[in-house]
């Protein structure tokens, strides 16, 4: 492959000599910086590295075969702190992803991976490019623009606020204030995924469906709140619990609470719960966090849509 340089709109740079011949491993096509299945991914930010660490771990996870050994540089914002990443990057060189919005410092960086021949690539560049070319008109950049303390964020504080005094069926007398009420029986994670609403500013409690132990009396009459389902297979439940059991090093009171059958009748009444009330139910099994949360806002987002109609 011919050398290349980084052009303006922050296209991958690759060194300025042709790369050496691909050394194999395990089948796949690998660079001299890359041992066995794992190779060092720098990701160098001027504020949190949220955006980077996302947009890092989507493009990993596209391959299966290789694991990513992370080096998260945060708050880089002086030449002083570039050069202790130099340093690590010529430790341990790799994949270099860069959110750095002030040029005197994405400029030694650049060269400082032109001189070790280093991949690197602003995430942000191609994505200012494009909103330049749309909007027109000068940007002016602004560190850690996302994260000021505005009413969003205040919005975001007050719901995890809320969301943690009303976890596990805590303080059930307002639940009519919440945004979103999760139900399901033990170990379906709404814990998780209250915490991870709410950090998008969504108030969200939870109420754990326990045997022979009823029910809030508000809860099957809520008309604010958006009331959501959550379930998983019974044998995916009694592996949970059973390791959390072994992790506490306790047994329970009950062997109901890892008994298959048991545990499936939990989730049948959970089911039927929800099917009574028109309750929207997310099978939680093969989900994770985030994904169970994404269908929870888009149900939100639906719901308050049909409202405003």
């Amino acid at each position: 492959m011919d050398g290349r340089t980084v052009d303006p709109a922050g296209a991958l740079a690759l060194p300025p000599e042709p790369w050496p011949a691909p050394i194999r491993s395990t089948g796949h096509q690998a660079l001299p910086h890359r041992a066995g299945n794992f190779f060092h991914l720098h990701l160098v930010s001027d504020a949190t590295g949220e955006t980077l660490l996302t947009v890092a771990r989507a493009a990993a996870a596209q391959y299966a075969s290789v694991t990513p050994v992370e080096h998260i540089h945060p708050l880089i914002r002086t030449r002083r702190q570039l050069d202790r990443v130099f340093d690590e990057i010529e430790e341990t060189p790799g994949i270099v992803l860069y959110t750095l919005l002030d040029r005197e410092l994405s400029g030694p960086l650049e060269e400082k991976c032109r001189t070790l021949g280093l991949p690197f690539l602003s995430i942000l560049d191609p994505v200012l490019q494009l909103f330049h070319s749309y909007l027109g008109g000068e940007t002016k950049p602004r560190i850690g623009a996302q994260h000021l303390l505005n009413a969003e964020y205040f919005k975001r504080i007050d719901a995890l606020n809320y969301t943690m005094l009303h976890d596990d069926g805590q303080h059930t007398d307002d639940l009519e204030q919440a945004d979103v009420v999760l139900v399901g029986v033990s170990r379906t994670s709404k814990t998780p995924t209250s915490i991870y609403l709410a950090n998008r500013g969504i108030k969200t409690a939870n109420v754990p469906l326990v045997p022979n132990v009823p029910l809030p009396q508000n809860l099957e009459g809520l008309a604010q709140p958006l009331v959501v389902g959550l379930i998983a297979s019974p044998e995916r439940i009694v592996q949970i619990r059973q390791n959390r059991l072994l992790g506490l090093r306790a047994e329970h009171d009950a062997d109901q609470y890892v008994d298959r059958q048991a545990v499936a009748e939990e989730v049948a009444f959970s089911r039927k719960l929800c099917g009574r009330h028109n309750w929207p139910v997310i099978d939680v099994t093969r989900r994770s966090i985030e994904e169970t949360a994404a269908a929870i806002v888009a149900l939100l987002t639906e719901r308050r849509r049909q409202a405003a109609v």
